[in-house]
């Protein structure tokens, strides 16, 4: 006899469609798998064969092939065991179904004793059951929260093997799932801009870049507070769309990494600076979202910028540039969003005293260059601003009066974003394109005499002039201001750093 379940199969943050067809045919007890599966996928012989024996169901021992088709594209992940067993037990008799047209849509991992495990990449493959018509999915019980987020499907739990066959000859029904969508918010008490102790260029500049969700490059000694203000950005970013929130679960679901699904805080990663360029930009043999993915509509820190690798520090300027991220293989190339805002923080040379107004450097200025140097000019040209934070003075640092907390800087913040959406639509001002930025940051006179000065005498880039005018539209929407005059504009170039 055979069965026929439909499924899916994972390709980046899509999932493309899957027949599963088990046959029984006469001959010596056996099993084939074909159409290219992993090895997750092969190992789901063992998996559903003693799943079934321990749901007292029977192995059939006759002949089994079953085929993933279509059978030329590879098929991976362990969410193909539900529908196997379930096709099995189709096949075999032990199941018996009216119309195998309106079968569930199932996915799920089988233990040995038939619980059902959770699998990755639930979200995507909810969103394409919905798109391909089913009304009904079952999912392991562990993953019923985030296929619940995907609105027209009913989501259906199942503890294991034994309930789901259940359902589906309509002997005990299991209930849907009906989400309570408790939405994560960011929480006020963690981390607050008002434990921070003087550092007001600094503050000012997290302002400006949560405000305009432009890049930062904080360079100061040990101990100065760059770790403590990058920590607290998330307190003070707009929170998530329900559009972001969507496409951030949908990387998490693929990457199989734990986060509540319709979280509206923004990502925060700050990977070590032993990190390889695979997990910083993605990959590997089934390509994966790297850490330039995970931190989608969010932030990622680098600290000890000059500590990270060359080559790894290099892979981030097509994705700072484009939002998106392609990976090549031999077989196929799958590209992921990338969308973020870097955040970086390092030492001004290798003992990290340079400048200090109390402790000598002991580096020489060859040490000093070579330090510098492990960021490429093109690397540093990205970033729209680039301060230098020195160490706390002791009597702000013993002082107990609290300084601006994070909600009346997020106020100011989300009052600017508002003034830039309704401006340019649903775009950050460090996103704007040339002609945009020429129609919407064009400087006064002397805004522009100001700009070309500094032009001719720092020698800047093309694309520093254009980061430039973003920060200054950023602080004239901070202002409240409709024009860009010359004091957003030498505001923004004191931004640009000691290197301009």
């Amino acid at each position: 006899m055979l069965a026929r379940l439909a499924s899916a199969s994972l390709r980046g943050l899509e999932a493309e469609a899957v027949d599963v067809e088990v046959d029984l045919s006469r001959g010596m007890p056996s099993w084939s798998l074909v159409g290219l599966p992993d090895a997750a996928v092969r190992e789901a012989r063992d998996r559903v064969r003693a799943a079934l024996l321990n749901s007292n169901f029977e192995f059939p021992l006759r002949h089994i092939t079953v085929n993933l088709a279509p059978a030329d594209k590879r098929k991976d992940g362990s969410h193909f065991d539900l529908p196997v067993a379930v096709g099995l037990l189709m096949a075999s008799g032990q199941i018996r179904v009216e119309n195998e047209s309106r079968l569930p849509f199932m996915v799920g991992e089988l233990a040995l004793d038939g619980r059902l495990n959770p699998v990755a990449g639930v979200l995507p493959l909810t969103m394409f059951a919905q798109s391909q018509g089913f009304k009904t999915m079952i999912v392991p019980l562990a993953n019923v929260e985030e296929a619940a987020v995907v609105q027209g499907i009913e989501v259906i739990a199942a503890s294991n093997l034994l309930e789901v066959a259940a359902h589906i000859q309509g002997k005990r029904l299991l209930q849907r799932f009906k989400p309570v969508q408790p939405v994560e918010h960011y929480d006020e008490q963690a981390l607050d801009l008002k434990d921070v102790r003087g550092q007001q260029q600094a503050r000012r500049a997290l302002e400006i870049v949560a405000a305009g969700g432009h890049h930062l490059l904080m360079s100061g000694p040990p101990g100065s507070g760059k770790s403590m203000l990058a920590s607290r950005l998330p307190s003070i970013l707009p929170e998530l769309t329900d559009e972001q929130r969507l496409a951030v679960a949908r990387v998490y679901s693929i990457a199989g990494e734990a986060r509540p699904p319709m979280s509206s805080i923004p990502p925060f990663r700050s990977p070590h600076h032993s990190a390889s360029d695979v997990a910083m930009i993605g990959g590997g043999q089934i390509p994966k979202p790297g850490e330039v993915s995970r931190c989608l509509h969010g932030i990622l820190f680098l600290d000890e910028l000059a500590e990270f690798k060359r080559s790894v520090l290099e892979v981030l300027r097509q994705p700072l540039e484009s939002g998106t991220v392609s990976i090549a293989r031999a077989a196929d190339t799958l590209t992921f969003p990338a969308e973020f805002q870097l955040i970086g923080a390092m030492n001004p040379c290798p003992c990290g005293y340079l400048g200090h107004p109390t402790k000598a450097c002991r580096c020489s200025q060859t040490q000093v260059s070579r330090y510098v140097g492990r960021i490429s000019g093109p690397l540093l040209d990205r970033f729209d601003i680039r301060i230098h934070v020195p160490p706390v003075d002791h009597e702000e640092l013993t002082q107990m009066q609290a300084g601006e907390s994070s909600v009346e800087v997020k106020a100011r913040v989300l009052k600017a974003r508002a003034i830039q959406y309704a401006r340019q639509g649903e775009v950050v001002n460090a996103r704007l394109l040339p002609t945009a930025l020429e129609e919407h940051a064009k400087p006064d006179a002397q805004g522009a005499e100001l700009l070309t000065t500094a032009l001719n005498r720092f020698g800047l880039s093309a694309r520093s002039y254009h980061r430039t005018l973003k920060v200054a539209r950023t602080i004239a929407d901070l202002a409240g201001s409709e024009h860009v005059i010359s004091e957003h504009i030498a505001e923004a170039l004191q931004y640009r750093g000691d290197s301009e």
